[in-house]
C-alpha cells in the first residue's frame, strides 16, 4: 500500500520566525516553504544537492531591502541568503542551506535601451537571449556568449562573470559592465560604476552610502597596495577567474577605479546585484562559419592556433563522443547538410570557425583559410578531413544551437557512468592548450574513464567532462583524486581550474592560485562586505576568523541522496534518474514547445527538471518506508471506503505524494521534453506510473474516468450524434458538467457521422478476407486508413477528405475498423486498461501489417502513440506493424506523381507539440509535399497552443490554456489570413476554434483542393 510520506525536512525555528516577520512586512514578492520549491532550488547543473530552507521571488529591489534590512536585526543574524537566476552553474554556485533570493520569476525586463550611446539597463534576472531580443531591432547584441544562453540571466552571468564563444574578441561579462546597482547586506544601495582616482580622496564624492564609501576606500586601497603583487601572481588569460578582481579595479594606469570588478565574478558573495548598465556590440553586417573536419580531436586541438592566427571571431571545437550524440539526437536534422560525412573517412574531431564583420573583410578571411584547408586536405596535412562553408545566417545559429546543446547530451551517454561536470570548465594559455589536453587525458585513460570533450580553443577553455556514477561511492570518491589531479595540472600550465563557469564549491583551490598574502586579501574583503558571512556563505572565501569554508568538492552531491534508492527501482524509471539538471526546459521562449506548464507558471516545480527531482525524493522516500515501488505499482487500489476517507483526510494529513501529484498534474503531457531534453526525460510516461500509483490510496476526480473512458463511449454516443449533442451542449447540461466533474468546452460530435457520410462508399465494408484476396501485386494501390476517436468523430468530415485525396491520387482507400487507440487512459495513469487497450490494438495491427498495405493515420499524437508508450509497455509484444504518419505516406506516394505547375497558393503550417518534436523533419516534409502540388508552404515555430489533448478542456487548466494560447498562437494567426492556415493537430484544430472563433484546415484539406484545381 502506497503509505503516508513525510520528509522530516522542517524549517529551522530562526527561518520560520523570519519568514512570519517578513510576511508582515511591506515585502511584495512571493515567499515560497513548500518542500517541492526547496528541493527544485537544490539542484543546478551541478552534482551537489544543499536543500534551502525556503525560496523569495522578490518582486522588485525594495523587497530585497526589506528581506536583507529585516536579517539585519539582531534576532536575524543568523539567517542567509543566496541571489539565484537561471540556476544553471555547474559547480553548486548558487546552491545554499539558507534563503534562496530568485530574481528570475519578477526581475526580468530590459528598462531602458540608449542606441544612440550604445548601452543598455537591465535589472538581474533577464534572460540573455531575451535582452539580445529586445536588442536586435536596434542592432545590437550582448555579445559574451554561453551555451546556457536561453535560460542564464544576466545577473548569474556578472556574478561568474560568464563568457563563451567568441571571447577573445567580444570579451567577457566584466568587460561589458558599465555600471552596477547592488542591495549590500545591510540592506543598502550602493551604485557603483568607473571612478577617478581623484575623487578618492573624499569619499562623500563617490557614494551617498556611508557603507559604500568605505568599502570603496578600502578595497581601492589595498589593491592600490598590493599591486604589484596582483601583477605578479594572476595568471596571464583572457578568461579571467571568478574571486574578486583585484588586478582590474584599476585600470593600468592608475587612474580610474571601479568597484563594480569586485562584484563582477563575486558569486553574490559580497552583494545582491539588481541591475546592471551594459556596454553593447553592433551586430556584425556580414557572419560565415567555416566546418572543418578531423580525422582525430588531436589534430582539431593542434590545428586551432593557425585558426586563431587568421583572425577568426570565433574557433569551437567538439570530439567524436560530442559528434556521436548530437548525431542521435533531435537535433541533428537541422545540421546534417552543414556537417555531411566525408567519403570513406571517420570524423574524429571538428573545429567551427567563424568571421564576423563587413562582406570585404569576411571575404578575404575566407579565400585564404580556404586555399590554406585546400592545400592540406591534398597533402594529407593537419588531419583535415575536409570542410565546408555557410554564409547563411540562420544555418549557423542552428550550427551553434547543436553545439549549445552539446553540454546536455552528454548526460545521454549509455550506461550508469554519465559524463559530469567538476572540473569541466579549465583554461590555458590557448598555445599550450594541445599538450594539456594530452595530460588531462592520460589522467583520465589512467583512471579508465570515459570522456566527452568540447569548448573554446581559441581562449584556451576545453570542457571536458569525464563519465562517473555518482550512485557509487568509489566513483565520488574518484571525483575528488582527480578533481586535486586537475587542479595541480592547470596550475603547471599556467591555468585556472575556473575559465568560464565560476568557482562554486571550489573555494579550496584558491590559496594555491592567489598564495597566501592575496588570498588574505580576498578574505578581507569578505569580511568588509560581508562581515559575519551571510551572503552564499561556504563559496569562494570566508571572512578571516570565521572558520574555513563549509562547502568544497566532498560537499553533499545528488548521488547521496539517489543512492538510496535501489538500482531495480532506478532502472524502471530511468527518464527520472536521468535528469542532469542542465535546465534545457527552462527556455524563455514563449516560441519553444518546452516547456509550456513551466513558461505559463513561472513555477520551476512545473518544470520537467522540477518534476524529475520531486519523484527522485518520492522514490527516495518509498525506500525509506521499506516500499518495494515495483510490486506497489501491481499491487491493487485500496477499498473504495478506504480511498474516500483518505481523500477526506488529504487535507489535514502532510503526505509527500500530494506536493509530488500537485507538480504532475500540470504536465499538458504534450511529450516535448521526450523529444527536446538533451537526455530525454520523458515526464508523460513516469506521470502515467506515478499516477497508477497514488490513485491506489486516493480518489481519482470524476474527469479521469470520463477521459479514460472517451474511446469506448463514442461509439455508442455517435449512434445518436444529435440527441448526444443536445444532452451535452446546452447551457445547462454545460453548467453541470463543469461543476460536477470540472469538464468545460466539450466539442460535439460530427453530424453527419462519418458512417453516415461513408454509406454506400468502397472504403467502407473492411473484409480481411477479401483484402488476404488481392495479388500481391495489386496491394500497392491500397491505402488503410487507420482511424483515430478525435478525428472519425469529432471532425468525421476531414476523414472523409482524406479518403477522398487517396482517390484522387489514384490509389483505393479502405477505412479499417475502429479501434481505440488508448492514449487517453494512458495520459491518466490508468496503465492496466492501457496495456489491455494496447494489445488488443496491436494484434490487430499486426494481422493487417502482414496485407502489406501501407497503413497511415490522421492525427499525430495517436500515430505516434503507437510507436512510443505502445513499445514502452508492450515491448516485444507490440509486433512490427507500422502506421505511418500523413505526410510520411505523401512522401513516397507523391515520388509517382507529376508535379504540378505553380498555382500561386501559399499557406502557413502550425505543428502538433508532439509531432515536431518527435518527428523533427515533418515541417520539411509538408514543405516538400505542397511544393509537389504547386504551392508554397511555410512553417512557423511556436510553442504549445494550449490544450495538448485534454488539458484545455479540464476547468482547472482553462486560464492556463487560454494564457498558452496568447503566449504565441494568438498574433501568429493574427498575422495570417483564415484560409491559408493548415493546423496538422486535432486538439491544436480546437483550440483554434475555441480562441480565435474559427477552425483551421487540415493539410490534407488543402491538399484535395490544390489536387482538384
Amino acid at each position: 500500500m502506497l503509505p503516508l510520506l513525510s520528509h522530516q525536512q522542517t524549517l529551522e525555528p530562526v527561518y520560520l520566525a523570519y519568514l512570519d516577520a517578513l510576511e508582515q512586512s511591506e515585502y511584495s514578492g512571493d515567499i515560497d516553504k513548500r518542500y517541492s520549491a526547496r528541493l527544485v532550488q537544490a539542484t543546478d547543473n551541478s552534482v551537489y544537492q544543499f536543500l534551502p530552507q525556503a525560496v523569495l521571488y522578490p518582486k522588485n529591489q525594495q523587497d530585497i531591502q526589506i528581506a536583507l534590512t529585516l536579517a539585519a536585526t539582531d534576532a536575524f543574524r543568523s539567517v542567509t541568503f543566496s541571489a539565484r537566476g537561471g540556476g544553471t552553474g555547474t559547480n553548486g554556485q548558487s546552491l545554499t542551506h539558507g534563503l534562496i533570493l530568485d530574481v528570475s520569476r519578477y526581475m526580468n525586463r530590459v528598462l531602458e535601451v540608449n542606441a544612440e550611446q550604445g548601452w543598455v539597463r537591465v535589472e538581474a534576472g533577464v534572460v540573455k537571449d531575451a535582452l539580445n531580443d529586445a536588442l536586435r531591432p536596434h542592432g545590437f547584441f550582448f555579445s559574451p556568449d554561453l551555451s546556457t544562453s536561453n535560460r542564464a540571466t544576466i545577473g548569474g552571468m556578472i556574478n561568474t562573470d560568464a563568457s563563451g564563444a567568441g571571447s577573445l574578441v567580444y570579451g567577457k561579462t566584466s568587460d561589458h559592465v558599465l555600471a552596477l546597482r547592488s542591495v549590500l547586506i545591510d540592506g543598502s544601495v550602493l551604485d557603483t560604476h568607473p571612478l577617478d582616482a581623484g575623487l578618492l580622496c573624499n569619499t562623500d564624492n563617490v557614494s551617498d552610502n556611508p557603507l559604500g564609501q568605505k568599502l570603496i576606500s578600502a578595497v581601492a586601497a589595498v589593491c592600490r597596495e598590493k599591486r604589484t603583487q596582483i601583477e605578479n601572481q594572476f595568471p596571464k588569460l583572457n578568461r579571467f577567474l571568478t574571486g574578486y578582481d583585484l588586478k582590474h579595479v584599476w585600470n593600468d594606469n592608475l587612474t580610474q577605479f571601479d568597484l563594480s570588478r569586485i562584484l563582477t565574478g563575486s558569486e553574490g558573495t559580497l552583494a545582491v546585484i539588481t541591475e546592471a548598465k551594459l556596454n553593447l556590440t553592433p551586430l556584425p553586417t556580414e557572419r560565415a562559419m567555416v566546418n572543418i573536419k578531423y580525422d582525430s580531436f588531436q589534430s582539431a586541438l593542434r590545428h586551432a592556433p593557425s585558426l586563431v592566427a587568421a583572425r577568426a571571431t570565433v574557433v569551437e571545437t567538439v570530439d567524436s563522443k560530442v559528434l556521436n550524440l548530437a548525431r542521435e539526437d533531435i537535433v541533428w536534422h537541422s545540421v546534417s547538410d552543414l556537417i555531411q560525412e566525408v567519403p570513406g573517412k571517420v570524423i574524429d574531431g571538428l573545429n567551427m570557425v567563424e568571421f564576423a564583420g563587413d562582406t570585404v573583410e569576411i571575404e578575404q578571411k575566407l579565400a585564404s583559410l580556404e586555399a590554406v584547408l585546400t592545400e592540406q586536405i591534398s597533402k594529407g596535412a593537419c588531419g583535415v578531413l575536409g570542410y565546408q562553408v555557410t554564409q547563411d545566417k540562420p544555418s549557423i545559429e542552428k550550427i551553434y544551437g547543436m553545439r549549445k546543446k552539446a553540454v546536455g547530451l552528454l548526460g545521454a551517454t549509455k550506461g550508469r557512468r554519465k559524463p559530469i561536470a567538476f572540473a569541466e570548465d579549465t583554461a590555458v594559455p590557448p598555445e599550450k592548450l594541445a599538450d594539456y589536453i594530452m595530460e588531462f587525458r592520460a589522467v583520465l585513460d589512467g583512471h579508465n574513464l570515459q570522456y566527452g570533450m568540447f569548448g573554446h580553443v581559441d581562449a584556451g577553455v576545453l570542457h571536458v567532462r569525464p563519465a562517473l556514477d555518482m550512485c557509487d561511492v568509489e566513483d565520488e570518491k574518484l571525483l575528488r583524486v582527480i578533481s586535486d589531479q586537475v587542479a595541480a595540472l592547470t596550475l603547471k600550465y599556467g591555468g585556472l581550474m575556473w575559465g568560464e563557469h565560476g568557482k562554486g564549491v571550489r573555494g579550496e583551490y584558491g590559496p594555491s592560485v592567489f598564495g597566501d598574502e592575496l588570498y588574505g586579501v580576498l578574505q578581507d574583503i569578505k569580511g568588509l562586505f560581508d562581515p559575519d558571512n551571510r551572503l552564499n556563505p561556504g563559496k569562494l572565501v570566508a571572512p578571516k576568523h570565521t572558520g574555513a569554508l563549509y562547502y568544497d568538492i566532498d560537499s553533499a552531491k545528488r548521488g547521496k541522496f539517489d543512492r538510496q534508492i535501489p538500482i531495480e527501482v532506478r532502472d524502471v524509471f530511468p527518464d527520472v534518474m536521468n535528469c542532469n539538471g542542465n535546465g534545457l526546459c527552462f527556455n524563455y521562449s514563449s516560441y519553444s514547445p518546452m516547456c509550456p506548464s513551466f513558461k505559463v507558471t513561472g513555477d520551476r516545480v512545473q518544470s520537467p527538471k522540477g518534476r524529475a527531482g520531486l519523484m527522485r525524493e518520492w522514490l527516495r522516500l518509498l525506500e525509506a518506508e521499506g516500499v518495494d515501488v515495483n510490486a506497489l505499482a501491481k499491487a491493487k487500489p485500496l477499498g473504495l471506503l478506504q480511498r474516500v476517507q483518505n481523500t477526506l483526510n488529504a487535507q489535514r494529513d502532510y503526505d509527500y505524494s500530494h506536493e509530488v501529484m500537485e507538480s504532475l498534474k500540470g504536465c499538458l503531457a504534450c511529450k516535448a521534453c521526450s523529444g527536446q531534453c538533451p537526455v530525454k526525460v520523458d515526464v508523460p510516461k513516469f506521470r502515467a506510473q506515478f499516477f497508477n500509483i497514488y490513485y491506489q490510496r486516493y480518489l481519482r476526480p470524476a474527469k479521469d474516468y470520463l477521459v479514460a473512458g472517451i474511446e469506448d463511449s463514442l461509439p455508442l454516443m455517435a449512434a445518436a450524434p444529435r440527441l448526444t449533442n443536445f444532452a451535452a451542449q446546452n447551457p445547462l447540461s454545460q453548467w453541470v458538467i463543469k461543476k460536477a466533474i470540472g469538464y468545460v468546452d466539450a466539442p460535439a460530435l460530427s453530424v453527419p457521422t462519418l458512417k453516415q457520410r461513408l454509406d454506400g462508399h468502397a472504403s467502407r465494408g473492411y473484409d480481411l478476407a477479401a483484402l488476404q484476396a488481392i495479388p500481391e501485386e495489386a496491394r500497392s494501390q491500397f491505402v488503410l486508413v487507420v482511424q483515430d476517436p478525435f478525428n472519425s468523430f469529432y471532425d468525421s468530415g476531414l476523414v472523409l477528405r482524406f479518403i477522398q485525396l487517396i482517390e484522387k491520387l489514384g490509389l483505393k482507400p479502405v477505412l479499417l475498423p475502429y479501434k481505440p487507440n488508448g492514449k487517453p487512459t494512458h495520459i491518466k495513469g490508468f496503465l492496466d486498461k492501457f496495456a489491455k487497450t494496447a494489445q488488443s490494438s496491436a494484434d490487430f495491427l499486426n494481422q493487417v501489417h502482414k496485407l502489406g498495405m501501407p497503413m497511415v493515420g490522421i492525427d499525430p499524437a495517436l500515430v505516434l502513440c503507437y510507436r512510443d508508450e505502445y513499445r514502452e509497455v508492450l515491448g516485444a509484444n507490440r509486433g512490427n506493424f507500422e502506421v505511418k504518419l500523413a505526410n510520411e505516406w505523401l512522401l513516397n506516394v507523391i515520388k509517382d506523381l507529376p508535379a504540378k505547375a505553380a498555382q500561386g497558393k501559399q499557406y502557413t503550417w502550425f505543428s502538433h507539440c508532439t509531432e515536431s518534436t518527435a518527428k523533427p523533419n515533418t515541417a520539411n516534409e509538408w514543405t516538400k509535399i505542397f511544393a509537389h502540388f504547386g504551392a508554397k508552404l511555410t512553417a512557423v515555430n511556436l510553442g504549445c497552443c494550449g490544450m495538448a489533448g485534454t488539458y484545455g478542456h479540464e476547468a482547472e487548466n482553462l486560464e492556463r490554456s487560454k494564457a498558452l494560447f496568447e503566449m504565441s498562437w494568438q498574433q501568429t494567426l493574427a498575422k495570417i489570413e483564415q484560409p491559408q492556415v493548415l493546423v496538422s493537430g486535432y486538439s491544436c484544430r480546437t483550440q483554434v476554434k475555441r480562441f480565435a472563433g474559427y477552425k483551421p484546415k487540415h493539410p490534407l484539406e488543402a491538399l484535395l483542393e490544390l489536387a482538384n484545381i
